[in-house]
């Protein structure tokens, strides 16, 4: 079976969901995930996601 429908939900996003991660400032890393980040919502990737998550436990 194709796998034509993979990724098909970023590819409406902004440079296909890549950017600037604000927690871990690395640049070409997908932010997808939304996170408060010091009080403001914002957009981080996925293992900055994992370590908040485990931070906020």
């Amino acid at each position: 079976m194709s796998k034509a429908h993979r990724g098909s939900g970023i590819r409406t996003e902004v440079n296909h969901g890549r950017g600037v991660c604000p927690v871990c400032k690395r640049t070409a890393v997908k932010v997808l995930y939304e996170a408060t980040v010091e009080g403001e919502k914002a957009k981080v990737c996925k293992s900055c996601n994992a370590s908040l998550k485990a931070a906020a436990k």
